[in-house]
């Protein structure tokens, strides 16, 4: 094998571990971000609301996503928090979650939480 043969490949090689670990990277960011989701949603559920609908569940609601977006964006209002609510209450189990967060994307996941049983 020439010099030239070796560099290509070395590049081929090299080229498929960057592109190995670029997805690894996306799947584990994925699994996090839908964990983080589900936390949110849950932790609104259940310690905020009291798993209840109230009136004043949504005034909390809202100003919880108003102290969000002011720190982080308005990927975090209303609706986003909504979302991490119905996620929570649709999958309630913390084992279940673990599993769906390295097979589906938040986008997979948050058409699964409205098509109901």
């Amino acid at each position: 094998m020439n010099t030239t043969e070796n560099i290509h490949s070395i590049a081929i090689y090299i080229k498929l571990l960057i592109e190995q670990s670029r997805q690894n990277v996306a799947m584990s960011v994925n699994a996090e971000i839908t964990f983080l989701y589900w936390s949110v949603g849950k932790r609104i559920n259940d310690e905020v609301l009291n798993n209840c609908r109230a009136e004043y569940g949504k005034k909390i609601v809202a100003s919880l996503s108003q102290q969000l977006v002011k720190e982080y964006g308005k990927g975090w209002g209303e609706k986003q928090l909504r979302q991490c609510m119905q996620f929570a209450l649709v999958f309630h189990d913390e084992q279940i979650v673990y599993a769906l967060r390295r097979q589906l994307s938040w986008t997979h996941i948050r058409t699964l939480i409205y098509l109901g049983n």
